[in-house]
């Protein structure tokens, strides 16, 4: 897998990379990931993917981070 890009954000750690045909998209918040699987054959250019991240995207990634800690919260209390 061979990064390619990192879009900056304030929040999100973002990074692409290819493999295997696709662009993986990576985002990052704190110890929790996200990734999004997108065929590099319906992009003719890297910089489409920035027009996809808009600020609805980001909250909705926002949402299923503080869900992914909740989820592994009360993972750890069933644990301990």
């Amino acid at each position: 897998m061979r990064l390619v890009k990192e879009i900056p954000h304030s929040r999100y750690l973002i990074q692409i990379h290819e493999y295997n045909a696709k662009y993986i998209l990576k985002i990052t918040l704190d110890t929790y990931e996200q990734v999004f699987k997108l065929d590099q054959r319906e992009f003719h250019d890297l910089n489409q993917i920035d027009l996809m991240l808009t600020d609805d995207f980001y909250k909705n990634c926002l949402d299923r981070f503080l869900s992914m800690r909740n989820d592994f919260i009360n993972f750890q209390k069933q644990i301990i």
